[in-house]
């Protein structure tokens, strides 16, 4: 069995910077894709970012330019920084993992950006 263990949400006023983290455990092989996905209250889960097991990356419209996805493949773990935040990135942030072609979901951690 595979965890997978988020941290790094929070409040933030809008124009600042968080960065989130995604830390799988347990029996891994192999990781291939990663992805960052957001849940807002009354809207559809929507795509953030993607990285393959190349490295490389892809973003969702409204967030390309601000955020930036990465790994650390020998610890098994994803980042999301995120940049010049805005109200409307509030949400649910959700990890996704594909351990040994399984998919893997983190349990979200809430971002709210206000002033």
């Amino acid at each position: 069995q595979v965890q997978l263990v988020e941290s790094g949400g929070g409040l933030v006023q809008p124009g600042g910077s968080l960065r989130l983290s995604c830390a799988a455990s347990g029996r891994i092989f192999n990781i291939s894709d990663i992805r960052w996905d957001r849940q807002a209250p009354g809207k559809e889960r929507e795509l953030v970012a993607r990285i393959t097991s190349s490295s490389r990356t892809y973003y969702g419209e409204a967030v390309n330019g601000r955020f930036t996805i990465s790994r650390d493949s020998t610890k098994n773990i994803v980042y999301l920084q995120m940049n010049t935040l805005k109200p409307e990135d509030t949400a649910i942030y959700y990890c996704r993992f594909v351990v040994d072609h399984r998919i893997y979901w983190g349990q979200g951690t809430q971002v709210t950006v206000s002033s």
